[in-house]
């Protein structure tokens, strides 16, 4: 009596036990696939494009045919959409590079003694005019043709210092802009490159 009492207890209580623990079920091959192929990247986005296939194709083979038509395109065009875009100098740079222009723009020399010279020369000739001593008038001349050349030197060298780094600013721009059209170019020879190659092979792509 007692065992069958024993075996009664243990047929009820595991029974609620196994019913809450069913056994796994293994992912179907359909599960499968769509996880691999939802996981594969895709060359098209990679470079701002989108393919959609005109013949039914599956995930697969569309990755494979983007990954054929990229290696593709990229033979034929020369042209590496993943490199790195030319690298702009800093404003730090830039700044260097103008600086460097001002400082080394042509300087002009000697304002201050053809100052003088004309200021003598017109003073002596004030000097003589007025029956005054024309040294003193050459003398007054001078010293102010001095001072004249000397401001006029300055702002002409000053000029040139600005003149050479605004050249030199726009020069950078143009290098810029240059290089920002060529990658532009190459950017685009590749889009046809790979476009054709996957119009082709049965997709739309844009």
């Amino acid at each position: 009596m007692v065992i069958h009492l024993l075996i009664f207890a243990t047929f009820c209580f595991a029974t609620p036990v196994l019913a809450q623990s069913p056994p796994a079920s293994s992912p179907t091959p359909a599960t499968t696939t769509a996880q691999q192929s939802g996981g594969a990247s895709s060359p098209a986005k990679s470079v701002g494009l989108y393919a959609y296939p005109k013949n039914q194709q599956s995930a697969d083979q569309q990755v494979k045919d983007e990954n054929e038509c990229f290696a593709s395109a990229k033979q034929q065009s020369g042209i590496d959409p993943q490199a790195p875009p030319p690298a702009a100098k800093t404003e730090e740079q830039k700044k260097a590079e103008q600086q460097a222009a001002a400082d080394n723009a042509k300087q002009a020399k000697g304002g201050r003694v053809k100052g003088a010279a004309r200021g003598a020369a017109g003073g002596a000739a004030v000097g003589a005019i007025a029956n005054d001593e024309a040294g003193k008038g050459a003398a007054a001349g001078a010293a102010a043709g001095t001072v004249v050349g000397g401001a006029k030197q300055r702002r002409a060298n000053k000029a040139s210092k600005e003149q050479a780094a605004q050249a030199t600013a726009q020069q950078q721009q143009q290098q810029e802009a240059q290089a920002n059209a060529t990658y532009k170019q190459g950017t685009d020879a590749f889009k046809r490159a790979f476009s054709a190659c996957m119009d082709a092979r049965g997709y739309s792509i844009k």
